[in-house]
């Protein structure tokens, strides 16, 4: 049988296949005419500060509440355990508010834009604070990070001075998982929880 050429800086093997990486996190989204509503706004922001920077696409709108880190292998097994975890939370529906628009502050990248909030976001706080206990007790190393509640809009290499906009408000009725693909600029919500109404 004759040997398989292979020229010379040529692997005959297949290269690998790239690893495909999730980052999992647990969101409140705003709903869709609250998106509509936020997207309307980036492009007003975008014109009163000559923003160059893309918006987010409306489906990518959210405010994180914990992150359960970046995975590649072991992922289905890390989101089934979040979701049963997710699972056992019994909450009510709260009200979101978010009613200042300014960047975040960061060296060498594009900075946020984004949404925060002054009074609003006291009802988010407590949600994730349950949220978080009940991960922890399921055995989540949750690392202790400030918590400043926002919904990001775009990133832009200009800074927008926080300022107050007229509030955007809904009501979370739910809660999601998202499995963000690293690299690909993908959201799947794997699953959502209601909120008692």
């Amino acid at each position: 049988m004759p040997e398989q050429l292979v020229l010379p800086g040529l692997d005959a093997r297949p290269a690998p296949r790239p690893v495909e990486r999730h980052h999992l996190f647990f969101a409140i989204v705003p709903d869709p005419d609250t998106a509509m509503c936020i997207e309307r706004l980036v492009q007003r922001l975008r014109v009163e500060h000559g923003l160059k920077g893309k918006p987010l696409p409306t489906a990518h709108f959210h405010v994180t509440l914990h992150s359960i880190g970046v995975h590649d292998t072991f992922f289905e097994r890390v989101a089934s355990w979040a979701q049963a975890t997710a699972s056992t939370i019994s909450m009510p529906a709260f009200d979101v508010a978010f009613d200042h628009a300014g960047s975040f502050h960061r060296t060498a990248r594009d900075r946020p834009v984004v949404l925060l909030g002054s009074d609003g976001v006291d009802a988010l706080r407590e949600f994730r604070g349950i949220l978080g206990a009940t991960l922890a007790r399921a055995g989540l190393n949750l690392k202790p990070s400030g918590f400043t509640p926002h919904l990001t809009l775009l990133y832009d290499k200009h800074e927008v001075v926080e300022r107050t906009i007229e509030p955007v408000r809904w009501t979370a009725r739910e809660f999601v998982l998202v499995d963000s693909r690293v690299g690909k600029t993908q959201h799947v919500q794997l699953a959502r929880w209601p909120l008692m109404t």
